[in-house]
């Protein structure tokens, strides 16, 4: 086969010429159309990683936020509990006989005629 070509002439007319021009012109707007493509290729697979790595960050930045509002409601309970006990005691300091008997207990405070008898806390020295 390559003798074959070898043989065969090629021939210098104005209609060769032209085709040649033609087949010239369709392999520039082959590679352009190639070179378009993958840089375009290039810049979507850009996006779709810096969109990737933004989804990233927003998840992880999602999964702290939840963490510190698990952790906030949690306090905010403990704290309405607190809230609900000082509540309680306000109510109970507001009554006589029982801010009476805290003195009693604390401050050794006595009613008319009674006796405080202090005993040592520990074991006896016997």
């Amino acid at each position: 086969m390559s003798e074959r070509r070898k043989t065969v002439t090629r021939l210098d007319s104005n209609y060769v010429q032209q085709y040649d021009a033609y087949i010239e012109r369709q392999k520039r707007k082959r590679r352009r159309l190639i070179r378009r493509l993958v840089l375009f290729s290039l810049v979507i697979m850009l996006m779709i990683g810096a969109m990737g790595f933004y989804h990233w960050n927003q998840r992880i930045l999602h999964a702290e936020k939840t963490e510190e509002y698990e952790k906030l409601q949690e306090e905010l309970a403990e704290l309405k509990r607190q809230e609900e006990h000082l509540k309680e005691e306000i109510e109970l300091l507001n009554d006589e006989s029982y801010v009476l008997d805290i003195a009693r207990t604390n401050y050794f405070f006595t009613k008319k005629g009674e006796l405080i008898f202090k005993l040592q806390d520990g074991d006896p020295s016997y």
